[in-house]
């Protein structure tokens, strides 16, 4: 299957080291500095089920809760208002496509479609239907004759309860034989079960060669979280360049969390090459258009700050605005000094207060907003906790 959908991300804290690692951002020199982009947050041990995301199906990757499987010549001038086409007097047939004249006009044939003589997996087939019984009755003779996609989608079959009890132990079975097999998907998952030792004994070298052949085999959720453990195992320069390959394959593949990480490494890292670094707020505008949140606060202070790009206050404002409504508390901070200093919008010290008791109500601490709060009137400041009151995430 092209993607596996996870239950909730699989983020090793060596996310988290490659930011510390590579430092705060570079600031434009005459612009107001909204602040340095934060750390990684730490992921808790019960994320660890999957992490796919990105598009469907081009961003190829596999997903955690769904099987892996030159000139024109004469110009005709434009019709002005009042005229009717056709109206101007001319002995010469209009050059180019006429719109008027196409307006009705039948379509090319379609190019003939390509017809697919592979083999038809019945079992998968029930499985997209919703047929699950029917997709249980087909595979399980492939899996105990030993088919490691058969036995990839009964053990995805089981381990969600689709039709079926749900059996978690029955699932790690069928994984750990489709793994074996060489099945990528099977091999992804089986490794994040061994790593939590979730219904099956905890061994983390075993886990970490699954992973890895999983990610040789093109795995685009095995392909990042290789690249974390080899960052986490190798701290340092030497870590992130073992892992920049797998984080490439897996960015290329629309996994919006090794999009973020590429975009840091080659912002950061004085050994990439000049046309990498050049493409670093293409990768991290990739993985903000995917819904990454913290994709988007960075994003948002590299455009204010001009960034590896020129720069653009009003987009920065739009990304920081954008990550703000999802709630990401650093956004609603920065946004607020966006406000104070008109940058990319008009000035609005409601607003910035709104924005600065919801990021100070989370815990953020910011002396300079908290100056600017105690400097407004009081009606100013009731209308800003008003409005912070009627929040909700976007």
């Amino acid at each position: 299957m092209n993607k596996v959908l996870a239950a909730s991300r699989f983020f090793f804290a060596g996310l988290a080291t490659i930011v510390c690692l590579l430092g705060p951002p570079v600031l434009a020199q005459e612009e107001p500095d909204i602040g340095a982009t934060p750390a990684i947050r730490p992921v808790e041990p019960s994320d660890a089920l999957g992490i796919e995301r990105g598009e469907r199906p081009a961003a190829s990757g596999d997903d955690a809760d769904v099987l892996d499987r030159s000139d024109r010549g004469d110009r005709v001038q434009p019709t002005q208002k009042g005229d009717k086409p056709g109206a101007a007097e001319t002995d010469e047939e209009p050059k180019g496509i006429n719109i008027y004249l196409r307006m009705g006009a039948p379509l090319p044939e379609l190019p003939p479609k390509k017809e697919y003589t592979g083999p038809i997996d019945e079992a998968y087939g029930a499985f997209q239907r919703g047929l699950f019984l029917t997709a249980v009755d087909k595979a399980l003779p492939r899996a105990q004759l030993g088919d490691p996609a058969a036995q990839t989608l009964l053990a995805e079959i089981m381990s969600r309860g689709l039709g079926v009890k749900q059996d978690l132990k029955g699932a790690s079975f069928w994984y750990r034989q489709a793994a074996e097999g060489g099945d990528p998907a099977a091999m992804f998952k089986y490794a994040l079960l061994l790593m939590e030792g979730r219904h099956v004994e905890r061994d983390k070298a075993k886990a970490d060669e699954f992973m890895r052949r999983a990610a040789e085999a093109g795995n685009a959720s095995a392909q990042f979280n290789w690249a974390q453990i080899l960052v986490a195992d190798n701290p340092g320069e030497r870590g992130l360049n073992l892992a920049m390959p797998f984080y490439e394959k897996s960015a290329e593949q629309g996994i919006a969390d090794a999009q973020y990480a590429l975009a840091q490494i080659y912002s950061s890292l004085d050994s990439v090459p000049a046309e990498k670094k050049a493409q670093a707020r293409d990768w991290m505008l990739r993985a903000a258009r995917a819904g990454f949140d913290t994709a988007q606060l960075d994003l948002g202070i590299w455009y204010v700050n001009g960034r590896h790009g020129e720069q653009d206050h009003n987009e920065g404002y739009r990304w920081l605005s954008i990550a703000a409504n999802r709630g990401n508390v650093v956004a609603q901070n920065r946004l607020a000094h966006l406000y104070i200093n008109a940058l990319g919008t008009n000035p609005d010290p409601v607003e910035a207060a709104k924005w600065y008791v919801l990021s100070r109500r989370a815990g953020l601490k910011d002396l300079v907003l908290e100056d600017f709060y105690l400097g407004i009137n009081e009606d100013q400041q009731k209308k800003a906790i008003e409005a912070a009151n009627r929040f909700r995430r976007g």
